[in-house]
């Protein structure tokens, strides 16, 4: 795990509330819209890569997923997520790892990414991650990154922009098919606008 990028992010959730960082949302429509497309079961695997504080998991614990997981670098992140979840976190895996530095136990039917994905910027990190979800997703893939319409920084880190034929090679090329991408204008709790694309994926046999 690279430290640097750690610490960056354990200093950015020990000092920031919610209402101060970007990609705060009360509902993840867009996101649920997608595992709702899914259709996973309510036992199905499912994990939020980079998931933070994002109240996804929140919305999948009210509608009776059971096996859940949160991964994210942070574990200032992960433990406002379990304060704010009170005794709900116990039905929740709590993985604090870099992405890259991750080895699944599970082979998972949903694997949801918003905005992790785009903070692998080098080819071989963009390489790893999608040997990865190659290797460790058997059903449903859900990655939202910045557009070329959206920020070419995140929180002063650099990102990689994708369009909808960007993310379709990238993941394609793992056996992956298609099933949907959409644009997304994410507004910021400061009231800024965020282009992000969102891409799912079915494994493909």
């Amino acid at each position: 795990m690279d430290s640097t990028i750690k610490q960056h992010w354990e200093t950015i959730y020990s000092t920031k509330q919610p209402n101060e960082v970007s990609w705060t949302e009360d509902v993840p429509s867009v996101s649920l819209a997608f595992v709702h497309q899914a259709k996973p079961a309510k036992d199905a695997h499912i994990i939020d890569v980079g998931g933070g504080d994002s109240k996804l998991v929140d919305h999948l614990l009210a509608e009776g997923f059971q096996n859940i997981s949160v991964l994210d670098i942070s574990e200032a992140a992960i433990a406002r997520a379990k304060k704010r979840l009170g005794p709900m976190a116990n039905q929740v895996t709590w993985i604090v790892s870099d992405v890259l530095r991750f080895s699944p136990s599970v082979a998972y039917d949903l694997w949801h990414d918003r905005a992790a994905f785009h903070f692998q910027t080098e080819a071989d990190q963009i390489k790893h991650y999608v040997d990865l979800v190659e290797k460790s997703v058997k059903g449903t893939l859900i990655v939202g990154t910045f557009s070329p319409d959206g920020p070419t920084k995140c929180s002063g880190l650099d990102i990689q922009q994708y369009d909808e034929g960007g993310m379709k090679a990238k993941f394609e090329a793992a056996h992956f098919k298609n099933i949907e991408c959409k644009r997304e204008n994410h507004v910021t709790p400061m009231g800024g606008k965020q282009n992000f694309v969102f891409c799912s994926f079915s494994k493909s046999a």
